[in-house]
């Protein structure tokens, strides 16, 4: 494997369908050991690539176990506890005996790491486990049983990364068995696996909320990278078009007080600020699984609470400020301004606590990424209801 670091190098810093291109030419065996060393999670991305011949010919090449474990993992859903399987090592009657199991294990350490021997029934159940060092210094003649843990933690294929690190963030275990509904076991999950895997999915978030695909590396090719974020920035386009017809809608009450333009990007960014503030309480909220079923209108009204609380604040500094420029300009209608300034402001902002808040969870709600580029449409609907609203009131109190 020596030989092939250096691929292996240039293959971690690829997405999966350019690694998947890259090993193309190359013999199945060879593929095999590159996925191999790659890790299950990210090994199985790039082997989902491949065409469905091809891919069986390279999980035969795995050799007996792993490429059977490959080509059943692929059946579940991505981000998934099931995708980062491996096989388990050891699987042993709770009846067998230490001098047994340690002469059967001998040729399994010598290709993989064996940490712990799971202990399962004739149905595959699993009943118990007994760490390797443990049987090291066990009688030779003592059975599993008697020195096994029984009733371990499990992790089943359906549960969700984020839900699994949770589940065992304080157990810092360096392998999890994986049991099926009815806790037959099914594989094994290596810790460090699954923590590489949520750094990976906290990391892609910041980019997801802006139309950057979770996929998408320093390494990936323009045209890829073009495909993956082009669709988000003519969707950006559009609400960028209905925000400048609600500015043309008011184009003769800015006409008539020119100073409202003045302040227009003052209260859009603000909200935008307030907006984003919420989202990324929400998002982080869904991450580590604070969020619980049926608080969602609870996080929404306090966010609302909130940014109108910060809008009123802020607001008064904005509404001086505009009772300021509006007098220096001799405008008779200064304090009305200003109070159209703070009022636009507290209610702009507390809306933007309620699309920050809410945007993730219908997302969430319609099956798709809670962050999958929300800050795209949090920051045009703050636009487009905080300059209705502030030339609306403009509109209605001011312009005669």
């Amino acid at each position: 494997m020596h030989d092939q670091a250096p691929l292996l190098d240039e293959l971690r810093n690829m997405d999966a369908e350019a690694a998947a291109r890259r090993l193309a030419s190359q013999p199945d065996n060879s593929i095999a050991a590159h996925l191999h060393a790659m890790g299950p999670g990210r090994g199985l991305a790039v082997l989902d690539r491949f065409g469905p011949e091809r891919r069986t010919r390279i999980a035969f090449a795995a050799g007996h176990g792993t490429g059977e474990q490959w080509l059943s993992s692929r059946n579940w859903p991505e981000g998934s506890v099931g995708r980062l399987m491996e096989q388990a090592p050891a699987a042993f009657s709770g009846e067998a005996r230490v001098a047994t199991v340690l002469e059967e294990l001998r040729p399994v350490a010598s290709r993989s790491l064996v940490t712990y021997v799971f202990v399962v029934d004739d149905s595959h159940h699993l009943t118990g486990v007994v760490t390797f060092r443990e049987m090291v210094f066990a009688d030779p003649d003592q059975r599993l049983e008697e020195i096994m843990v029984p009733h371990p933690f499990s992790l089943q294929p359906e549960t969700d990364v984020v839900v699994a690190m949770r589940e065992v963030v304080r157990r810092h275990y360096p392998v999890y068995p994986v049991c099926d509904a009815d806790g037959r076991l099914i594989g094994v999950v290596r810790g460090s696996v699954l923590f590489e895997e949520q750094a990976f999915e906290i990391s892609a978030q910041a980019g997801s909320m802006v139309g950057v695909e979770k996929e998408e590396r320093l390494s990936t090719s323009w045209g890829r990278s073009l495909r993956f974020r082009h669709p988000w920035l003519q969707l950006n386009l559009l609400a960028t078009f209905i925000t400048a017809a609600v500015v043309s809608a008011f184009q003769g009450t800015i006409n008539q007080v020119v100073l409202l333009a003045v302040f227009l990007p003052v209260l859009s960014d603000q909200c935008n600020n307030t907006g984003c503030q919420a989202l990324a309480v929400t998002l982080r909220g869904m991450t580590f699984g604070d969020l619980k079923p049926g608080q969602g209108w609870r996080l929404i009204a306090k966010e609302a609470w909130l940014g109108m609380l910060n809008g009123s604040m802020t607001g008064v500094l904005g509404g001086l400020a505009m009772y300021a420029l509006a007098a220096h300009q001799g405008n008779p209608d200064a304090l009305t301004l200003a109070f159209i300034t703070w009022l636009a402001m507290a209610a702009s902002c507390g809306i933007a606590g309620i699309v920050g808040a809410g945007v993730p969870q219908v997302l969430r709600q319609i099956g798709a990424d809670p962050a999958t580029a929300s800050s795209i449409f949090l920051t045009k609907a703050t636009d487009i209801v905080s300059l209705a609203m502030f030339l609306g009131l403009a509109a209605w109190l001011v312009v005669r």
